[in-house]
Order: structure tokens, then C-alpha cells, then sequence
């Protein structure tokens, strides 16, 4: 079975940072693209950045020039740098990846259980 497992999430001040990070693990063939997401209460989720696996990036709007996604594509990892937050980046933040199941050769999706992000004086 395939997992992600998101870490990182807290409570941060306006204009400072958290890193999150995402570890996917299980019976896997390969990864593809991976990315994060975020959810505010009352709103849907939303795209926050993503990652190739050649690491072409792409970026919300609203994150552009604040925040930075990167891999490890031989420890399975996805990281989010968040910089100077604002309340407004209060959310869920889940992991997401395609990931090649090891057992159906299948192309899957999958998401992590989501990490909580409060930024807030």
C-alpha cells in the first residue's frame, strides 16, 4: 500500500517561515509529478505549486516568489519552503503525487493525510 506522509505543519507569525516536508513509501514502481495542495475552512482545495520529476516547477499565484518546491527523487520526497506567510496562507497542506503501483502497474493517485498550517499573530 501506498503512503504519503506529510510533517512540518504549525503554528507560525506573520512573515515567518515553516518548511514542510512529504515522504511517499510502499510498493511503488516510480514516481511522477508531485505537488502540494492546500485547503482553508469553507473553501475548496486549491493547487499550491508543482513538481516534475526533471523538476519543472509551477506555482499559484498567490505563492509566487514566496514559496519553493523541491524533490528528492531518491529518498521519495517532495518539500515546501514557505516564506514570508500571511494569514491568508492558513490551511490543510496535503502532499500529492502520481505514483506507479508496484503490484496493478498501475498509475495512481494518491494524497497524504494533510498537515496543518496556521500562520497567525
Amino acid at each position: 500500500q501506498v503512503q504519503l506522509v506529510e510533517s512540518g505543519g504549525g503554528l507560525v507569525q506573520p512573515g515567518g517561515s515553516l518548511r514542510l516536508s512529504c515522504a511517499v513509501s510502499g510498493r511503488i514502481l516510480g514516481i511522477a509529478g508531485m505537488g502540494w495542495y492546500r485547503q482553508a475552512p469553507g473553501k475548496q482545495r486549491e493547487l499550491v505549486a508543482t513538481i516534475t520529476t526533471s523538476g519543472s516547477t509551477n506555482y499559484a499565484d498567490p505563492v509566487k516568489g514566496r514559496f519553493t518546491i523541491s524533490r528528492d527523487n531518491a529518498k521519495n520526497t517532495v518539500n515546501l519552503q514557505m516564506s514570508s506567510l500571511k494569514p491568508e496562507d492558513t490551511a490543510v497542506y496535503y502532499c500529492n503525487a502520481g505514483v506507479r503501483d508496484s503490484v496493478s502497474f498501475s498509475w495512481l493517485q494518491r494524497w497524504g493525510q494533510g498537515t496543518p498550517v496556521t500562520v497567525s499573530a
